[in-house]
């Protein structure tokens, strides 16, 4: 593979080689004595239905550190993005991230994704890797994906901006193998991948591929679906998460956790599985056990 520099290529926003983890470790004031790299914080589609303003209230009622905006509701303009990014200051969070439907191989409308991105103060843009699985797609549909890759982070890098992979099924990101390929092909030090336990796979096999992203890791989707794609309580998939967030601690670098699913939806749930990431993100940067 070519050479990434794993822990470079994530110092194109909010992290600067001399200060690798001042940003991360600037929360809530209840997080002031935090030492850990790792971030603890929520997608805005977990709460679809509520108002920005109402998912700013929650993530900080939860003492989440900040949010990753998605663009198919909350912010469909760049006014909203600006609000929201003010919202967020007006309660100690951070926008981690501009959650875009972006399509790569589109070619188009990454100009408005991108403006979206700087009105929002996002450091970080995800992206989908295409619309086909990586066994399905062919060859031309590898070389769009990756000139379209190629493309937006250069547009992302001059802005200061980092490109992030959607790490999905139907995609080309829908294996570790894959996920790795396109990263090798694609060279860019402002791109990385996302990671979340693909659906019914046994916790063994999903750390395994979670340790062979480690290098290349831009955040992490945190939520418990089992068997398959049940929505349970956080605290029901400790045994896979605490291992995840123990291997994310040994990176030494930032790295955020967003909840992206919960039961039912519901802000009470995202109250306690928030508690849950909290205590599983503490265990893992002291070393101590969970709780």
């Amino acid at each position: 593979m070519a050479d990434h520099h794993p822990k470079d290529w994530y110092m194109g926003g909010n992290f600067g080689p001399e200060e690798p983890g001042r940003q991360a470790v600037i929360g809530r004031q209840d997080h002031a004595q935090r030492t850990a790299l790792l971030t603890a914080g929520i997608c805005s589609v977990t709460l679809r239905q509520l108002p920005t303003a109402s998912v700013v209230a929650t993530a900080s009622q939860a003492g989440l550190d900040g949010i990753e905006w998605g663009t198919d509701t909350h912010l469909t303009h760049d006014a909203e993005a600006r609000t929201a990014s003010l919202l967020c200051r007006s309660r100690g969070l951070r926008v981690l991230s501009l959650g875009s439907y972006y399509r790569l191989g589109d070619f188009t409308g990454f100009d408005v994704v991108l403006s979206r991105a700087r009105a929002a103060g996002a450091p970080r843009i995800r992206v989908w890797a295409g619309g086909k699985g990586s066994s399905e797609a062919s060859r031309d549909d590898w070389s769009a994906v990756i000139r379209d890759a190629q493309r937006v982070s250069d547009l992302a890098e001059v802005a200061g901006i980092q490109i992030a992979l959607e790490y999905h099924g139907g995609t080309l990101t829908d294996s570790t193998i894959s996920t790795l390929r396109l990263l090798d092909r694609v060279d860019r030090q402002n791109v990385g991948t996302y990671w979340q336990p693909p659906v019914g796979m046994d916790d063994r096999t999903a750390l395994a591929s979670f340790q062979e992203l480690g290098p290349f890791l831009a955040g992490v989707h945190c939520f418990s679906w089992r068997p398959a794609t049940e929505r349970r309580p956080l605290a029901e998939g400790l045994g896979l998460w605490q291992s995840v967030a123990n291997t994310a601690s040994d990176l030494g670098r930032p790295l955020d956790f967003m909840l992206e699913f919960v039961a039912d939806d519901s802000p009470r749930n995202v109250l306690s599985d928030a508690a849950t990431l909290n205590k599983m993100l503490s265990a893992a940067s002291s070393g101590g056990p969970f709780g």
